[in-house]
């Protein structure tokens, strides 16, 4: 059994912010490359929610827990990663993903097509602009070489909109 003193060492991140951003941004100097990310990320975010949102919950859990869904397990472990590394960043990050949720059950109630099929072509073309970016970059993706840096993209992109705004994090 873990102490509580073992406990807050594993709920408190590692890497400040600003140290993973600065690794993250090594692989991101090109312009182009980061005219890519700003489109893709939050592309790729959006899809990547869709594709889980239209994933079926047993009716176990869905009798249980009604409003349960796989993406809200997603969103809140990303949510309790960014927590470690700051607790601005991961109110931005609230704010975001409630916007892409409003984003999907708007989709969904306008019935326009398929959440998965729209989903998974955003998701599939996004990655694609992901990787032209880098391939003009020079560099692998961060990821390549761990795979937490899926996760720090999003953020990067919200740290460099609070560095905008002289919002501290």
């Amino acid at each position: 059994m873990l102490s509580p003193g073992e406990i807050g060492v594993m709920l408190k991140s590692q890497k400040t912010a600003d140290q993973w951003f600065d690794e993250y941004a090594v692989c991101h100097q090109n312009h182009v490359n980061k005219i890519f990310h700003w489109i893709c990320i939050p592309l790729i975010m959006l899809s990547l929610l869709g594709l889980i949102w239209v994933i079926p919950v047993p009716v176990a859990i869905s009798r249980q827990v009604p409003p349960f869904n796989w993406a809200w397990l997603i969103l809140i472990t990303s949510l309790i990663f960014y927590f470690r590394i700051s607790i601005a960043l991961s109110l931005g990050m609230l704010f975001v993903f409630s916007v892409m949720v409003g984003i999907i059950i708007f989709y969904e109630q306008a019935n326009l097509t398929s959440l998965a099929t729209a989903s998974l072509i955003i998701f599939v073309a996004a990655w694609i602009g992901q990787f032209v970016g880098h391939k003009i970059e020079g560099r692998k993706p961060a990821f390549f070489d761990d795979l937490k840096f899926l996760l720090i993209g999003p953020l990067w992109l919200l740290g460099f909109i609070y560095r905008r705004f002289g919002l501290r994090y």
